[in-house]
């Protein structure tokens, strides 16, 4: 379901970013919408090993009313203080001997470096470009070739059980 969900977001994106829909919503981002995405998406990247911005950017970018230049901004910045809550949770929930360190620095070795560029990328790209740049990848994650096996094993429980099964080289 959760898969079937964000490919639906997804497409949407994709077409209103191609096509030039431009939804007319006068209504601002409340705190009543946000608060619930962000205990959606916090559960769903906590639980699964990822997620924040795959539930949250197409969440905000559906409904036209920030740049997706902003969205992704605002959801990048928010994400960091999900990361080190779910991180510090982690670490009381099963102890620094849980984590995999190799894995985590070599992780955070490429992140450190690559942050920075897309951040600058997202500055100066054109606001169709972005919204294609989430919506291809929305859709091809949850609909490529690994998506109907992914949503089988892993219903709306996220994606770590999935990736042990079909392989993490599956995600594309």
């Amino acid at each position: 379901i959760m898969s079937i969900i964000l490919a639906m977001l997804g497409g949407y994106i994709l077409v209103r970013f191609v096509v030039g829909i431009r939804p007319k919503l006068k209504k601002r981002l409340t705190v009543r919408f946000l608060a619930p995405l962000g205990l959606f998406a916090g559960f769903i990247d906590a639980t699964g090993g990822g997620g924040w911005g795959p539930v949250a950017t197409p969440a905000l970018l559906s409904g036209g009313r920030l740049e997706p230049r902003k969205v992704v901004g605002s959801v990048d910045t928010a994400e960091f203080a999900v990361s080190a809550a779910a991180s510090l949770g982690f670490l009381i929930a099963i102890g620094a001997s849980g984590i995999h360190w190799g894995f985590a620095l070599a992780l955070l070795a490429g992140g450190l470096i690559a942050a920075p560029l897309a951040a600058y990328l997202v500055k100066i790209a054109p606001a169709y470009l972005l919204g294609v740049a989430v919506g291809v990848p929305e859709l091809h994650h949850h609909l490529g070739p690994a998506g109907e096996d992914r949503a089988r094993l892993v219903g709306d429980h996220g994606e770590r059980a999935a990736d042990a099964a079909v392989g993490e080289g599956d995600r594309g």
